[in-house]
This record gives structure tokens, C-alpha cells and sequence, in this order.
């Protein structure tokens, strides 16, 4: 399965790469308006891809529902594949190490940040962002928690019917005991992006990315 990503080139040569993951049911459009929100000075090559699965009630998906927190095993570690292959190709095309990435995502697409930023045996993101999501527990499937992590922004509704807030608050103390440094907001809305937060987590990149420089 061969992805298709919308591309938001960088206002000059690029510093690094910032790749937005849509959830269950939209498309690469959705996200697209955020790379311009979390990245205004446009320092970042953009990117936000397309899910390869297409499954009721319709639009794009990134594996079929197991259950909050549990993706099918299947569809997860196709999906997984793709977008390993295309975000590896990406970067090498751009000329952006991994080292210079940015991963974030909402919801599914919060699951493949994850996964792919995270993963056990993937290079390591400068950092990642995560909107209403959870880290998956798949069969075969592990995540490298090791020091040093990633810097990771997490935002949760309070009111989310969806992936209830409490899969954010276990992310962010799994992290968080693993060592990792966490910007976590909890906002009292639904299975939504609080856009107060993306602002804050734009001002949070450009520190992680000017930090990121001069080490």
C-alpha cells in the first residue's frame, strides 16, 4: 500500500519536517490547515498523508477498530509498513533527517505518530504531538522507551465520547515515568483539537527546534 500525502513546502531550504497523521474517517485535508497553525514562520517542510484503508462508514483509515487501544493486529502493522516506507522516502527526498522531525497526529493519527516516533527500532523524532489519542497495544508489537525520548505535546478533551481522557492521562504518566519531557493540556470539550493549545504547542516547537540546534 503506497501512500499519498498533500506537501506544504518550507518558506526556504528546510529545517526540518513537521508530518500531521488525520484519524478515522477524514482525509489529508483535514489536518492540512494545522501545519500553518503549529509552524507559521514555515521553517518546516509539511506534510499530512492519506490513510491507505477505505472502510465504512467512509472516508480514510488507519487500521480497523479492536477496541480503544487495541487496533486489529492486521490493518494496524499494514498501515504501519506504508507509512514507515513513505516517511522514510519523505525525508530522504526532502533532504531532513529524522532527527529534525516532527510527528503529531489526531486520534488514529495520533496511534501512527506514536508508533512510528516511538516504535522499536525507528530512529527518534525531535519531537511529538498528539491530539486525542492513545499509545496502542498491538500483538508483536513494541515500543522503545528508552532514554533519551522524544519531547511529547499531548492535548485531551475532558468531554471526549470517544477515546475518554484518561487514554491521554496514561500516556503522559507512561512517558513521563520512562523520562521523557511532557506538555500536557486537558481542555473541557469533545473529540476535538483545542485550538488555544495548538498555539501554545506552536511556541513549544520552535523552542524544542531552536533547542534541537544549538545541541
Amino acid at each position: 500500500m503506497a501512500l499519498s500525502a498533500l506537501v506544504r513546502p518550507a518558506a526556504g531550504k528546510p529545517e526540518g519536517a513537521l508530518v500531521l497523521f488525520h484519524g478515522r474517517g477524514a482525509d489529508e485535508h483535514d489536518l492540512f490547515p494545522l501545519l500553518d497553525v503549529l509552524d507559521p514562520e514555515r521553517r518546516l517542510v509539511g506534510a499530512t498523508p492519506r490513510a491507505p484503508l477505505s472502510l465504512p462508514p467512509g472516508g480514510a483509515h488507519w487500521y480497523v477498530l479492536g477496541g480503544i487501544g487495541t487496533p486489529e493486529a492486521a490493518t494496524f502493522y499494514a498501515s504501519y509498513a506504508a507509512a514507515t516506507e513513505w516517511l522514510d522516502a519523505f525525508l530522504a527526498e526532502q533532504g531532513v533527517g529524522h532527527d529534525r522531525l516532527v510527528l503529531g497526529g489526531f486520534s488514529q493519527g495520533g496511534v501512527m505518530a506514536y508508533s512510528l516516533g516511538l516504535g522499536a527500532g525507528r530512529p527518534r523524532p525531535v519531537a511529538l504531538t498528539v491530539f486525542s489519542s492513545f499509545i496502542p497495544t498491538v500483538e508483536g508489537f513494541s515500543l522503545d522507551l528508552s532514554p533519551p525520548l522524544p519531547p511529547v505535546a499531548i492535548g485531551h478533551g475532558t468531554l471526549d465520547p470517544v477515546i475518554e481522557v484518561e487514554w491521554g492521562r496514561r500516556a503522559k504518566e507512561l512517558l513521563e515515568r520512562a523520562g521523557a519531557e511532557v506538555l500536557y493540556r486537558e481542555t473541557p470539550m469533545s473529540h476535538q483539537i483545542d485550538p488555544e493549545f495548538v498555539r501554545e504547542v506552536a511556541d513549544w516547537l520552535r523552542a524544542k527546534l531552536g533547542s534541537a540546534d544549538r545541541g
